[in-house]
């Protein structure tokens, strides 16, 4: 299968099934003396993890990370970083009576007609367990960016459903299941998702990540632009149907008078651009939202088809997120940091003597810069 390597400068490959032996990345164009060990990884293979709670999938898999190569005596060599993990929580017998039908709303017939054959359990290689690889690779990123340029990328639930925050509070967000960032609506979500799950339905999701710190300079024009590759990275998460930079679609109700983002000698006053303009970063925080849809795998029976062409009733049994995007913010998070990642060593294998330009404008002193 083509296109499972991602990235210029920095690039990683993931391979591995969501029900096979092991899921598994190789990085490679990692600078070296980057101090890396198994335990980095923790945190962030948690946060994306099934089972934290009631309204993810229970699929519980331990996700021990194993270093194959790469790393020598704690820190990165600057040859290719080979991350390897086990699935140890597989039941595919759960997808014994699919086998030989396509779900609707999932991947099973588009797979079935690229390559003619398919791993129906749990999805294959359409799985959401691919992204666990990706959320690893991208803590390397982080640690990267945040070491060398004081870069912090952070991730939250925008809207669940049709329901919205209330307010800001970024100190809520990693206080609740939900990376929520106003915990008096926590409540309000978890009748919300109770009665989602016993329903057997599922919702979909918007979620924003944010990078703050990120010098102006970073992006290809034409082609390689920044927020162009960050599109990409967002929207090749799974279940992911539409992405926004900055204000996004909201920009089509906008004068032009209110989305520019003015300039002052204190700052930019706004953020509408989220960071980015001519696909260059201006130094303001970078900002994406994503669009989850509705997770297919669900109880409510759909009407689909057989291998025979015949017409079928399909109802998902197993494990399965009634909001997929619930589990997303790492995943987030982890695409914006690895293509900021890239981008930095671009534009200093280009750049690099460049150095610093003047004048240098501060971030965003008004809204749109959370």
């Amino acid at each position: 299968m083509s296109s499972n390597t991602f990235g210029k400068i920095l690039s990683v490959t993931t391979f591995g099934e969501s029900h096979g032996p092991a899921i598994g990345c190789v990085i490679d164009g990692c600078p070296p003396g980057l101090k890396l060990e198994a335990d980095d990884f923790r945190a962030d293979l948690d946060r994306r993890a099934t089972g934290r709670s009631r309204h993810t999938s229970q699929r519980r898999e331990t996700d021990d990370i194993e270093i194959l190569s790469g790393v020598y005596e704690g820190q990165t060599t600057g040859t290719p970083i080979a991350l390897l993990i086990r699935n140890m929580d597989a039941r595919s017998k759960d997808y014994g009576n699919i086998a030989d039908t396509f779900r609707p709303g999932h991947a099973d017939y588009a797979y079935w007609q690229k390559y003619g054959i398919r791993d129906p359990r749990g999805g294959g290689r359409s799985s959401a367990r691919e992204t666990t690889m990706r959320v690893a690779a991208g803590v390397v990123a982080k640690k990267w960016l945040a070491e060398r340029h004081g870069i912090a990328v952070h991730a939250h639930l925008a809207q669940l459903g049709a329901i919205t925050p209330r307010g800001f509070d970024p100190a809520a967000i990693e206080e609740n299941p939900f990376f929520w960032p106003w915990a008096e609506q926590v409540p309000e979500l978890e009748t919300y998702m109770d009665g989602l799950r016993k329903s057997g339905d599922s919702v979909g999701a918007r979620v924003t990540v944010i990078a703050h710190g990120v010098p102006p300079g970073w992006g290809e024009p034409i082609y390689g632009k920044l927020d162009g590759d960050l599109a990409a990275a967002m929207m090749s998460i799974n279940a992911v149907k539409g992405v926004e930079i900055g204000d996004g679609f909201a920009a089509v109700t906008q004068n032009g008078s209110v989305h520019r983002d003015e300039m002052t000698a204190d700052g930019f006053t706004s953020n509408h651009a989220g960071g980015v303009l001519g696909g260059i970063s201006t130094g303001q925080a970078v900002v994406a939202s994503m669009a989850f849809k509705p997770t297919s795998s669900i109880l409510v029976p759909g009407h689909s088809i057989d291998k025979a062409g015949q017409p079928v009733d399909v109802v998902t049994k197993g494990r399965h997120d009634p909001c997929v995007g619930i589990r997303a913010i790492p995943i987030a998070e982890a695409m914006m940091a690895l293509v900021l990642m890239d981008h930095a060593l671009r534009h200093r294998a280009q750049c690099g003597d460049v150095g610093d330009v003047s004048p240098r404008i501060p971030g965003a002193v008004g809204q749109g810069n959370a």
